[in-house]
């Protein structure tokens, strides 16, 4: 499959449709997309359990449906609702993607260069920004949910690595030259998390700057990025927020990171996430830096936020739409949900 593909252009929010900063503007939803989006609720042997789909169109939100309880180890189970904040898992990779643009175009960081961490000193010093954001490091990692024997991301996230997840992933040895092969690596985000602590400062100070410079300013006031013990940014894969607001997340990538005439991520940045660098030799996913391109709607254009369990914040640019969908689907119904997607974006087509 070539990578070189044109990029589809990004529509500007249509004349006379407000932004939605303080609430949603409303559309009328086509039978057709009603149809597919409560598929997703009722057909659990195809998906898993959902609990959220948003959809808008043109600007317009046309449809939102809440379903399953979202259960807790520590108290009963919570009705999921519109303002019931969802978790990210590896869709925060993307939060983390466009924090990191907002540095880079104020030149404090600089994607051709080193992002210097602190102990490398080795082969490992020359690794770039950019290889780090395409998941071309070459560092050693096994990205595995299920086998916590073998799984750096379990270790990391729950294990010895918890405290401090960029340590952890920093102190992995290289497996291939940086920039020769594409390894999907949370701790490799967790790396990029740090080197925007070390230049925004930690812990609070970094949790503000993603929400004062990102989410914020586009009315995510759900939204929650958490920090660890060591005060990184766990961009790998903490971030809550409403599926309204995921919405809004994907509406500022659509509008090429303009919102209502400000522009909070710098131009061209949108592009550099759903370029197309790599393809997944395990089942053809294709991915840029820190997106993914879903490789069942390239004509489309369509690209993605993406995470554990099918979360997903899907983006259109060739029909002006955003679709999210929050749940909980296991590994072998995973591949049931890009032609789903594909589905859900033809009937708005």
């Amino acid at each position: 499959m070539p990578l070189d593909r044109p990029l589809l252009p990004l529509p500007p929010q249509p004349s006379g449709v407000p932004w939605p900063t303080d609430e949603w503007p409303s559309g009328e939803a086509p039978a057709a997309l009603v149809a597919v989006a409560d598929e997703m609720f009722a057909d659990t042997d195809r998906y898993g359990t959902t609990y959220a789909v948003a959809v808008v169109q043109g600007g317009r939100l046309l449809f939102e449906r809440y379903g399953d309880e979202l259960p807790h180890f520590d108290r009963p189970p919570e009705p999921v609702v519109q303002d019931t904040p969802l978790l990210s898992w590896s869709m925060a990779k993307s939060v983390l993607h466009a924090a990191v643009g907002v540095l880079v175009g104020e030149g404090r960081l600089t994607l051709a260069a080193p992002p210097g961490v602190p102990g490398w000193t080795d082969e490992r010093a020359a690794i770039t920004l950019d290889q780090l954001l395409q998941m071309r490091d070459g560092l050693r990692w096994a990205e595995d949910y299920v086998d916590a024997g073998v799984s750096d991301v379990i270790e990391m996230l729950f294990g010895s690595g918890q405290d401090d997840v960029a340590a952890y992933a920093e102190a992995r040895a290289l497996a291939h030259p940086p920039g020769t092969v594409f390894n999907y690596s949370s701790g490799t985000s967790n790396i990029v998390a740090a080197t925007l602590c070390r230049t925004v400062g930690p812990g609070a100070l970094a949790r503000g700057f993603v929400l004062d410079r990102v989410l914020h300013p586009i009315g995510m006031r759900s939204a929650d990025p958490r920090i660890d013990q060591a005060g990184t940014f766990v961009g790998s894969s903490y971030v809550y927020a409403t599926a309204q607001d995921w919405a809004r997340f994907g509406t500022l990538h659509l509008r090429d990171g303009v919102w209502d005439g400000q522009r909070i991520l710098p131009e061209g940045w949108v592009d550099h996430g759903r370029r197309v660098r790599s393809e997944d030799p395990t089942d053809g996913s294709l991915y840029g830096a820190h997106w993914w391109i879903d490789h069942l709607d390239l004509d489309r254009g369509t690209f993605r936020a993406s995470g554990y369990e099918g979360q997903a914040v899907a983006i259109c640019p060739a029909l002006d739409a955003v679709a999210v969908r929050l749940g909980k689907t296991l590994d072998p119904l995973l591949p049931n949900l890009p032609p789903w997607r594909r589905r859900l974006f033809d009937s708005l087509a």
